[in-house]
């Protein structure tokens, strides 16, 4: 196209001229791109933050610990390599370590105590929750007696919910999943 008069009008018929639908662009015979839509999440209600409690006790072991962030929760879970385990989570003043009962420093307003009801036959590494909504830190804090102990520091005291999830195969999982708000 050829403007040889830069008038304010035939300045915008070039525009409108060169604005060719992106449809007619499409190379012939394929679909044109695909509308974006954006759904609200309805999150989960009915959670709360009092002690969730199972005491079977397995022998199964923990074998690791991984997070997970979601719309309106993060998530923490422990694999256990067998059977699931009996669980204690609650919230408490400081997070102790197995055995030696020494305060285990965690990040955030408030601190998730989780006692897997599963000995641990090694040292389980904490994942990294930097970036994450309601996660600060997670701690490993120990294994004695037959049960493991994994500490998470939490933005504030916020509901939880407990559930194991068997597989895969005869494996189990526990999850804890922490809401980002009331």
């Amino acid at each position: 196209m050829n403007i040889r008069y830069r008038t304010p009008k035939t300045i915008l018929a070039a525009l409108a001229a060169a604005a060719v639908p992106a449809v007619a662009l499409a190379a012939p015979g394929s679909s044109p791109a695909p509308q974006t839509t954006t759904h609200a999440t309805a999150c989960p209600t009915g959670w709360g933050s009092l002690p969730e409690a199972n005491a079977r006790m397995v022998q199964s072991p923990a074998v690791a610990v991984r997070s997970g962030r979601h719309a309106c929760f993060d998530r923490l879970v422990v694999d256990i390599r067998g059977r699931a385990p009996g669980y204690d989570v609650r919230y408490v003043a400081d997070v102790t370590q197995d055995g030696s009962g020494h305060v285990v420093p965690l990040r955030g307003g408030a601190k998730l105590q989780l006692v897997v009801r599963a000995p641990s036959d090694r040292h389980l590494k904490a994942p990294d929750v930097r970036g994450y909504d309601t996660f600060r830190q997670i701690a490993y804090a120990g294994s004695f007696e037959g049960q493991t102990t994994v500490g998470v520091g939490v933005r504030a005291r916020l509901p939880f919910r407990v559930t194991t999830v068997a597989g895969p195969g005869a494996n189990t999982r526990l999850v804890v999943d922490v809401a980002h708000r009331w």
